[in-house]
């Protein structure tokens, strides 16, 4: 009778670990999942800055012959930009997206500092339209990454705290990556008159 009380013991112990073994597992992907969905919509916003500059540029082209320069800078911004992958959300990857994102905000940046020279593009609806839709998918690229870090946080939480990270390391639930701060951001901008 002992025995057979010390084996229903360990059996109940057993399937107990099981339980919390199977629980964890799948809160973990639940979590990983959440993280792919918001990289997902990460990459859809970029996307869509991506898309709006054929056209931003084919615009300013018409207007602008004399800034072929800053012109071929945007186009080869957005071909590297567009061809950056990130495979494994791993730190590295995060931020070499990052990075090719960031020189494609900073040749925009300067087009949009060379058009001050032109008032009839400034004026021109077109152009006006696609600044506008350009402002409004930068503001959404803001708050996609600030999700997708939020939701990167509460998964690499999961994965690092104890008990969830054997079942994390058994199944190669790695880390992810965040979005940072663009190199430079904390510095002020110098203004001078």
């Amino acid at each position: 009778m002992k025995k057979l009380s010390g084996l229903l013991i360990v059996v109940i112990i057993l399937a107990l670990a099981a339980l919390w073994g199977v629980k964890s597992y799948n809160g973990l992907v639940q979590k990983d999942e959440a993280v792919q969905s918001a990289w997902g919509q990460v990459e859809n916003t970029y996307q869509r800055r991506a898309d709006l500059i054929p056209n931003l540029v084919a615009t300013v082209k018409g207007y602008a012959e004399h800034e072929k320069e800053t012109l071929e800078e945007v186009v080869a911004a957005r071909a590297k930009a567009t061809q950056t992958t990130v495979k494994d959300l791993s730190e590295t990857s995060v931020a070499e997206f990052q990075k090719a994102q960031s020189q494609l905000s900073g040749a925009l940046s300067r087009l949009i500092a060379v058009v001050e020279s032109y008032p009839d593009l400034k004026a021109n609806a077109n152009f006006m339209d696609l600044q506008a839709q350009l402002e409004g998918t930068e503001n959404r690229i803001n708050e996609d990454r600030r999700n997708f870090n939020e939701v990167a946080q509460g998964y690499n939480t999961a994965v690092r705290s104890f008990p969830a990270n054997i079942i994390a390391s058994l199944f190669h639930f790695d880390k992810k990556g965040y979005f940072t701060a663009d190199e430079g951001a904390a510095q002020a901008p110098k203004v001078e008159f």
